[in-house]
């Protein structure tokens, strides 16, 4: 650890101001009493990388032939999983507790549902493989499956977000939204880890993506870049502040097919193979097999500025 040098002139009321202003904050319930550290978003980046490479043991292993993970190395690679991500759940139950210090209950709980969520490894990995097809499928310019997975946003988006979303379902906090950051990052792409999203998903070049937390997203969907899937308005208490949970970002159906730049908002339906254009701003449902457009450009020859 480097040796911090401190200059008191310049610096001590400014960190005595800091400090206030962060006790204030935290007074305002925004920080727990209780003293545990808060979890470590390197600490989580590096878990969630592990999981992709214990996902994905062909593509991303360093160890045995071709650098898959060899059936030891994967085991071990799951078990460094396993601690460090039970380690950052208990971190994460302590900050979404009250109590003055850390409860022996913390530490169980983060056991049960690392368990839990381990368990659900194998399923999540179907999913993805679907995913991966998907985007093969999807893109001709994708010449095979093995580069949807070490080279498309969408893939590596969508694989955080299945972690996340597990982690979303067991009720953890904090951590889902922390691994959904780190792939928003990293891509472009914004997929809130409640979000309910069927198999075969693809995301064709991603940037600008987002997906809101109530979306129901069906099987075989396809978006591309710059769609957004969010709410039209918030319903507020009567202190003006939104309710949570409540439902309302669209829900799409299967087969649908949204190109760039869409925006649907609302509790809003898109019907079974429907196909959104691109631009299109929708505010309400429509019907299975829809195709829904913006109206025709208009083209006239102006002459001289004529017109204009």
């Amino acid at each position: 650890m480097r040796e911090i040098e401190v200059n008191s002139e310049k610096t001590t009321a400014i960190a005595r101001e800091l400090q206030t202003h962060f006790l204030r904050f935290a007074m305002d319930g925004n920080r727990p009493a209780c003293a545990c550290p808060l979890p470590s978003r390197g600490a989580l980046a590096e878990i969630a990388e592990q999981l992709r490479s214990a996902l994905f043991p062909a593509h991303f292993g360093e160890s045995g032939e071709n650098g898959a993970l060899t059936g030891f190395h994967l085991q071990a690679t799951l078990d460094f999983v396993s601690r460090g991500l039970e380690e950052q759940v208990r971190r994460a139950l302590c900050f979404d507790c009250a109590a003055p210090e850390e409860i022996p209950g913390c530490g169980l709980r983060a056991d049960m549902l690392t368990r839990q969520f381990m368990q659900r490894l194998p399923e999540v990995q179907k999913m993805l493989t679907g995913d991966v097809h998907a985007a093969y499928e999807g893109d001709p310019a994708c010449t095979t499956p093995n580069e949807a997975v070490l080279a498309y946003p969408g893939v590596y988006a969508l694989t955080f977000h299945r972690v996340a979303h597990e982690l979303h379902k067991l009720g953890i906090p904090l951590l889902p939204r922390m691994i959904a950051e780190i792939a928003h990052g990293a891509t472009g792409i914004d997929i809130h880890p409640g979000a309910q999203i069927g198999s075969r998903f693809f995301i064709d070049h991603g940037t600008g993506v987002v997906i809101g937390e109530t979306c129901i997203i069906g099987d075989y969907v396809r978006l591309y870049q710059g769609v957004t899937l969010g709410a039209k308005s918030f319903p507020v208490d009567e202190n003006g502040r939104p309710l949570k949970g409540i439902p309302r970002h669209p829900i799409v159906e299967d087969a649908v097919i949204i190109y760039s730049g869409a925006t649907i908002l609302g509790r809003v339906t898109i019907g079974r193979g429907s196909v959104i254009g691109g631009n299109v701003w929708l505010t309400r449902s429509v019907p299975p097999g829809s195709r829904v457009t913006q109206g025709s450009a208009q083209y006239d020859v102006f002459h001289f500025g004529s017109g204009i």
